[in-house]
């Protein structure tokens, strides 16, 4: 058997965030660089295949293979770790500190590999401008702009909407994330995996990852969109909202309904589970 009960799967999860938080800086950047690269690669898949069939949900349903790499590879990904060290941080493992740490060098890590992967991406698609027509390059200047004027024109609620949005995304991220610890088969893992991000990404959530590719890639494709824009419309936001659920719909909600219950069970002497007691069963 595969599978892997909840009880164990959280006691992985427990793990994984303790490790998470040690790594070294440098360990955190480049893995970071490479996550945050990687879900560009799978944003500009899923834009690609839209554009080309006029289905946005053949697009949600490659996305996920990005995703997959990331978590397979080991890499870090700052809306996963948000339900993961907090965990660590309550069984005393590591420290506050060491938790704000990870979520800030790893963030770097992702602005930087998103960028990265902007800046090729734009000069592959335009054609070191060259090209001004492009679908996908229309594509991107839209959901960039979407992204953060969208939202500022709706003033103050905007902010809600957006917030809520990315409590929505983070809520099936962060459970894709877990699920990976529910088989012991590299395809399990990629089924268990898959399900969850293929919800997000075709309801268009808001993810703070992905946009660190998204709207700097509008920016450079020629997006109305300004830095301040991309930062108090969106990533702020947007982070924001991914801490909230990753941190109390997944990493606690889990935590407290499985943790400490399976604890007691494994805890439990085998025959004092089994058998009934005596007494009672006299009386």
């Amino acid at each position: 058997m595969t599978y892997v009960k909840p009880g164990q799967v959280m006691e992985n999860m427990i793990d994984a965030g303790e490790s998470k938080a040690q790594l070294s800086i440098k360990d955190m950047l480049i893995r970071g660089v490479i996550a945050g690269a990687l879900l560009g690669f799978g944003t500009t898949l899923a834009f690609t295949t839209e554009v080309q069939s006029g289905l946005g949900v053949l697009g949600a349903l490659l996305f996920p293979a990005c995703f997959v790499m990331v978590i397979l590879l080991g890499l870090e990904l700052l809306t996963g770790n948000f339900a993961f060290i907090p965990l660590a941080v309550l069984e005393k493992r590591v420290s506050v500190g060491e938790m704000l740490n990870n979520w800030f060098w790893v963030m770097i890590g992702h602005l930087i590999g998103g960028a990265f992967y902007a800046f090729l991406y734009t000069i592959a698609l335009s054609q070191l401008g060259h090209v001004t027509d492009n679908a996908v390059a229309e594509k991107l200047i839209a959901v960039s702009e979407a992204k953060t004027l969208g939202y500022a024109s709706l003033g103050s609620e905007g902010l809600i909407v957006v917030f809520v949005k990315a409590m929505l995304c983070n809520w099936m991220v962060t459970l894709g994330a877990v699920l990976a610890f529910v088989s012991t088969s590299t395809i399990g893992k990629m089924a268990a995996m898959w399900l969850p991000i293929l919800i997000f990404f075709a309801q268009g959530f808001e993810h703070a990852v992905v946009n660190m590719f998204v709207i700097p890639a509008g920016m450079m494709l020629g997006a109305d969109v300004t830095i301040a824009d991309w930062w108090m419309w969106n990533q702020v936001p947007v982070l924001l909202g991914n801490l909230v659920s990753g941190v109390v719909f997944t990493g606690l909600a889990l935590y407290f309904t499985h943790h400490k219950v399976e604890t007691r069970i494994l805890k439990m002497p085998k025959n004092e589970s089994r058998i009934p007691n005596t007494k009672r069963g006299q009386a």
